[in-house]
């Protein structure tokens, strides 16, 4: 399933790092393309919607 997520502080390429590894930590296949100008997520992944949102918001970022 591709998810596609706006994460309006996700500021830096640091954060871009964290919130990618956040999600690759419940999916380790998963492949996330971020766009750091417009603040948007696109994942390729497995596990379900809630888990991924819920990493993010581990991680300490806003996915909407």
């Amino acid at each position: 399933m591709v998810l596609k997520l706006r994460v309006p502080d996700m500021a830096c390429g640091a954060c871009r790092d964290a919130i990618i590894q956040a999600i690759q930590a419940v999916d380790t296949r998963a492949t996330v393309s971020a766009d750091l100008a417009t603040k948007e997520l696109e994942i390729d992944t497995q596990a379900a919607a809630a888990d991924i949102r819920s990493a993010i918001r581990q991680a300490g970022y806003t996915p909407q």
